[in-house]
């Protein structure tokens, strides 16, 4: 046996029968963390946290199809070994400064077929990322990947928060089970209003993944930096509780087509002993590469109203023909009027533009061009008084999933945004992506999704994307992408069977938003949803204290007032925390949190020492009992809390609510009571300010 350490790594070569295995061993920067690698053919790593086992022995490898071969057997050619800590300023976020902190461990590997592969491991005090590369070679230049083999062998049966896998939707309500129970199929069949199943098989889910185990490790499996690559599904082996990754394929069931140098994405592995720290960590926006935008200067987060809830709930309809349009100039213009008085930053308005009358599901190509308005809405005079009245309208382009077309129109739908004065574009991929007949989660749609944030950017255009991919950290590159949905979101409290349970929102924290910011669409204040058609059963199963949290625990700079203008005229009282709260942060502090059960977070607003706190519970009424330690000591400030009332319930009586107003300091602490999927929001105001 010979030992020896590079750099902070043990490197260990054995000896064994007809074969040497060699062995390495790495460690996080404070040794919270380790990691170890053995190459004894098959490349395996394992993941430990505080001596405790999250990753057991797992593979690692990739095949192609063109040329035609299996990476799993390798030598190892070179050994390099990096230490990192910087700390860098994002564009907008939850905090001001983001510490980059890992150890690094780069294998060049050469396969049996003499094709030079490289594995960069980067170990963080709270969890892990590799991925593979695919240096410049005489061997191999252009490429076809038909699967990834990389494992993820977790330690036993953990209880775990999992939507079925899906090439096409993340819109599932998520199943909370041991992981033994995973059963993708039976959970999308008994979901009325989704009707698409896990195409991929009944133990396929998808990430962000999220588990806790039994001896109390919280653990999230996901990626980072997803460019030129199809999403990651992961395919479950109940027996020895073995993931195996599962890329999206292309329309004719090719995974990926690379040319040399290439790389995949970062496989992250988030984990604490602590859920508070899995929502505070930055792992997978560190390993996203810096912004490519010169000048951000243009990058505004905001918030807005916006013409869209009524269409959800009845009283109104997005295209012309229905007779309900509700894109009109007069009633555009009253949403502007809304906004402007309580000093919003913009106006969505959706159902803008002709075709409206058969754009889903119809297969065609060119159905919108982003350029026409309906007759009834004049969109000239609208941008127009809208900035007058210092607000801007947010443009909607609906695709619908006709993305050639799309990409087509633009240039020009940018530069007619650009002559509006219009900054900010919400677009959608509803059905099914044509010409090619392509997955919303292949290597073509990543690509083309990153193709508009891009092509945005040229114009000075902030996007939010609904119907994407899940994010996974690329707003740090590209910080004009501002939010996307890629997750079931507050319309689908208009749903007929689930809709939004009320655990839901203390589970996405730790899911979906893990990868980026979600354009939830937080803020109804009205419950029952047939106040304009009476035969509607469909209910909002939450608090008004609770809608107003989510604009804290559900984190986006881009944050729309959802309901509608007359049902907050009847609340303005609890209303105004909508209008107060930022949507920009210098500062995020996790005060307690468990996936399924509830959430409390407390943020600091930009350039200001003022803070705002949000937390929410599920179905079960519980005390929050709060401490204000995160404040500065020896001042005073000003709090107003809005929270439930003590007779509020989701289900009896939604619209209970008490405002208070207190001083507190940073040794003040209260017990609050939380109404069964209830919630509190309270505004701290600096006294001296």
């Amino acid at each position: 046996m010979m030992k020896r350490l590079v750099i902070g790594i043990l490197f260990t070569m054995v000896v064994m029968t007809g074969a040497v295995a060699q062995r390495f061993q790495i460690s996080s920067p404070s040794g919270i963390t380790k990691l170890r690698v053995e190459n004894n053919e098959q490349l395996v790593y394992s993941f430990s946290y505080k001596g405790k086992g999250v990753i057991a022995p797992s593979s690692l490898g990739i095949s192609f199809s063109r040329p035609s071969v299996s990476l799993h057997h390798f030598s190892i050619i070179k050994i390099d070994s990096i230490t990192t800590d910087e700390t860098w300023a994002p564009v907008w976020g939850e905090v001001k400064q983001i510490r980059n902190r890992y150890k690094e461990l780069s294998l060049t590997l050469k396969s049996s077929q003499e094709i030079l592969v490289k594995v960069i491991f980067r170990v963080f005090d709270d969890g892990l990322g590799f991925r593979y590369e695919f240096p410049e070679q005489s061997s191999l230049k252009h490429f076809v990947v038909s699967d990834e083999l990389t494992q993820f062998k977790v330690t036993g049966d953990h209880k775990t928060f999992w939507i079925p896998g899906d090439y096409d939707s993340n819109e599932y309500p998520y199943n909370t089970t041991r992981l033994s129970k995973v059963d993708a199929i039976a959970a999308s069949n008994a979901e009325p209003d989704i009707a698409v199943k896990s195409p991929i098989g009944p133990s396929a889910v998808q990430t962000p993944l999220m588990m806790k185990s039994q001896d109390g490790l919280y653990i999230n499996i996901h990626e980072a930096a997803l460019l030129n690559y199809p999403a990651m599904n992961l395919v479950l082996d109940k027996l020895s509780y073995t993931f195996t990754s599962q890329l999206v394929p292309d329309a004719v069931g090719n995974k990926a087509y690379l040319q040399t140098p290439a790389k995949t994405p970062w496989r992250t592995i988030i984990v604490s002993d602590k859920a508070t720290e899995i929502l505070s960590s930055k792992l997978i926006l560190n390993l996203n590469e810096p912004t490519k935008l010169e000048d951000t200067s243009w990058i505004k987060p905001q918030k807005f109203v916006g013409m869209w809830w009524e269409m959800h709930v009845g009283k109104a309809n997005w295209d012309l023909a229905s007779k309900k349009h509700g894109a009109n100039t007069e009633n555009v213009k009253h949403y502007i009027d809304f906004a402007s008085r309580f000093g919003f930053d913009g106006v969505l308005v959706e159902g803008w533009n002709q075709g409206w009358e058969d754009w889903f599901g119809n297969w065609k190509e060119d159905v919108f061009d982003f350029i026409t308005p309906y007759p009834d809405y004049d969109l000239n005079y609208l941008s127009q008084y809208a900035n007058e009245k210092g607000l801007r309208l947010i443009m909607h382009h609906e695709t619908s999933g006709s993305v050639t077309n799309y990409e087509r129109w633009m240039d020009k739908a940018f530069q007619f945004m650009n002559d509006h004065n219009i900054t900010t574009v919400k677009t959608g991929y509803v059905g099914k992506i044509i010409p090619r007949g392509e997955h919303h989660d292949s290597q073509w749609m990543i690509n083309h999704y990153n193709r508009v944030i891009q092509k945005a950017a040229t114009y000075k255009i902030m996007v939010d994307a609904h119907e994407p991919v899940r994010p996974t950290g690329l707003h740090r590159t590209f910080p004009n992408y501002l939010a996307s949905e890629a997750a079931r979101g507050s319309e689908f409290n208009n749903a007929p069977a689930l809709g939004i349970t009320p655990e839901h929102t203390t589970i996405l924290p730790f899911t979906r938003l893990m990868g980026g910011p979600m354009d939830f669409t937080p803020g109804l204040f009205h419950f029952k949803l047939n106040q304009f058609e009476p035969s509607r059963t469909t209910e909002v199963r939450t608090t008004l204290a609770k809608q107003l949290a989510l604009f804290i625990t559900m984190y986006s700079p881009l944050q729309m007032a959802a309901d509608l203008p007359e049902n907050y005229e009847k609340h303005l009282d609890a209303f105004q925390f909508i209008v107060d709260v930022p949507v920009d942060w210098d500062d995020t502090k996790i005060i307690e949190a468990e996936p399924g059960d509830y959430l409390t977070i407390a943020r600091k607003q930009k350039n200001k020492n003022n803070w705002f706190v949000g937390a929410i519970t599920d179905e079960n009424e519980r005390v929050l009992n709060l401490s204000f330690n995160f404040l500065d000591a020896g001042k005073k400030y000003h709090a107003v809390i809005y929270r439930d009332a003590e007779n509020a319930d989701w289900n009896t009586n939604p619209e209970a609510y008490v405002i208070e107003k207190k001083t507190i300091t940073s040794k003040t602490k209260l017990k609050i009571l939380l109404a069964k999927s209830g919630g509190c929001a309270i505004s701290i105001v600096d006294s001296a300010h």
